[in-house]
């Protein structure tokens, strides 16, 4: 990141006020007619109300149109377990994307103490407090959650929560990357059953994207995952059962041994992990989707450059901007609207 670019934004967040989130009362409140509405006595009337009828709520609250935007900052952008304090920021400019595209309320929840001894998150204690915010959202987007928690805690909560849960990170990524691969696909003549992928970084974004292009008509077969370890391959005895599912036979151990005549490459991973010279290998009419953020694991000139025909990252400033931000809100806006009780998923 360039120092002007990391200046400019330390000041964005800084002035006029820190941060990037305020809140506005949606009625007047200047009179003292208008207090006695707002408070007491007169707000005791829609508290009755929905006592008497609990689906007023969404009549005469703002539930109906606020999302808690919720991260336990173990899994922060590409910045890794950075913890909650210092993932607030992103979730505040999730709440910022949240209003701006579809004109949502959303309040940005970075929760602490819900780690083990070991440091990883506990599944049980996330699960115990977002469930208990139900009263006062209408939509829960869980954020930066990392795995293997994320896979247990968001199925646990839209099994017992009446109001829509949905894992940005992985099933945002998986809807906003399929919809760009379906697309530069045309662009470069394939099928999508008849391409080789490879995708570095097999946590909660890489695995839920993986399984989304199968449902959309990939080969499961075809696929390569690469973690922090190198190639999942059906020789090693370290994978969770997610993982697992991608095992496969292969004397390839690492990216660069992967990646030789992939059609596709899709990186939700580490700055800076694909070369150009890894690209020159993959077969023609290659699509190289390098979301890791801020620094992706290529640039898309770097990719362009070395043969790549279709080149496209998760940052808002460079073309192809493959960001969960072109779903996440207008998804929200049509479950706020119809009061959906859940955002199904494959």
């Amino acid at each position: 990141m360039s120092n002007d670019l990391a200046a400019r934004s330390l000041a964005y967040h800084a002035n006029p006020r820190p941060g990037k989130l305020t809140i506005l009362p949606s009625k007047p409140c200047t009179t003292q007619d208008d207090l006695s509405l707002a408070y007491t006595p007169g707000v005791a009337v829609p508290c009755t109300e929905i006592h008497d009828h609990p689906e007023k709520i969404w009549e005469y609250t703002g539930r109906g149109n606020t999302v808690a935007v919720v991260s336990d900052g173990t899994a922060v952008l590409g910045l890794g377990n950075i913890g909650p304090e210092a993932g607030l920021p992103v979730m505040e400019g999730k709440s910022v994307l949240f209003k701006r595209f579809a004109d949502i309320d959303a309040v940005a929840l970075c929760i602490g103490g819900v780690f083990k001894e070991d440091g990883r998150t506990d599944p049980d204690k996330v699960i115990e407090i977002v469930a208990r915010l139900e009263p006062s959202f209408g939509g829960i987007n869980l954020e930066d959650i990392g795995a293997p928690a994320c896979f247990a805690i968001e199925p646990a909560l839209k099994k017992t929560m009446g109001i829509p849960v949905f894992h940005d990170d992985q099933h945002g990524t998986a809807i906003i990357s399929l919809a760009g691969i379906l697309n530069a696909l045309r662009v470069v003549g394939k099928k999508i059953g008849d391409c080789r992928f490879v995708m570095n970084g097999a946590g909660a974004a890489g695995i839920a994207c993986a399984e989304y292009y199968v449902s959309a008509g990939a080969d499961r077969s075809k696929f390569i995952l690469c973690d922090s370890k190198g190639v999942i391959h059906d020789g090693r005895t370290d994978l969770n059962p997610q993982k697992q599912r991608f095992a496969v036979h292969t004397d390839a151990r690492t990216l660069a041994d992967a990646i030789r005549g992939a059609d596709v490459f899709v990186g939700v991973s580490v700055p800076k992990a694909l070369t150009g010279d890894m690209v020159r290998t993959m077969a023609p009419g290659a699509v190289v989707f390098a979301m890791a953020n801020p620094t992706p694991e290529i640039f898309p000139d770097e990719a362009l450059a070395a043969g790549a025909a279709v080149a496209g990252t998760g940052r808002s400033d460079y073309s192809n901007q493959v960001n969960n931000v072109l779903g996440f809100p207008g998804i929200f806006r049509g479950a706020l609207d119809t009061r959906a009780s859940d955002i199904s998923r494959p």
